[in-house]
């Protein structure tokens, strides 16, 4: 993982946020609905405060939170698409197990199973995406072939064995 600190106000290091290319397009889609949405709240606010005492305008209050909301949320995307680092899992070679790979484990059951290694965003498991911070992706990380990862997960401890490695 790339750090680039600033050694400023904070004192804390900025983190990169690995993802691959199809998440930071959909962080960015994301990102410019909501930047859409913002004048529709605002014309909104407007149309409630127009109907008289806020203290009982429950539209005006909806609006009010649905702008908290949005606001939030696009200074998280924000947030999250300045400190992307896009990474293409198709330029990436090597023995070990790296964000971005395509991992084929063995499982308790000798049962076959496929992880990618993505982003946060871009992460479903129902598809075999698992997201770097998993407790699975973790274990998997820096490990080859023919290794075995154990993860502790809430229903108890999981064994693998890394069969194959793919960057595709």
């Amino acid at each position: 993982m790339v750090l680039a600190g600033d050694p400023g106000k904070t004192g804390q290091a900025m983190q990169k946020v690995p993802m691959l290319a199809e998440g930071y397009e959909m962080l960015t889609a994301d990102l410019k609905a909501l930047r859409a949405e913002r004048p529709k709240i605002v014309d909104a606010i407007e149309e409630a405060r127009a109907h008289g005492d806020l203290s009982e305008n429950a539209e005006y209050h909806a609006a009010k939170e649905r702008q908290g909301q949005v606001e939030a949320q696009i200074a998280d995307l924000e947030d999250k698409t300045s400190r992307a680092q896009i990474i293409d899992p198709a330029s990436l070679s090597g023995d070990k197990v790296v964000f971005g790979a395509t991992v084929t484990v063995i499982d308790e059951d000798d049962k076959a199973l496929k992880f990618q290694i993505v982003g946060q965003a871009e992460s479903d498991a129902k598809v075999g995406r698992i997201s770097y911070e998993s407790p699975l992706a973790r274990g998997l990380i820096g490990k080859s072939v023919g290794e075995e990862v154990e993860v502790t997960v809430p229903s108890g401890d999981k064994f693998y064995l890394i069969e194959k490695i793919e960057f595709i």
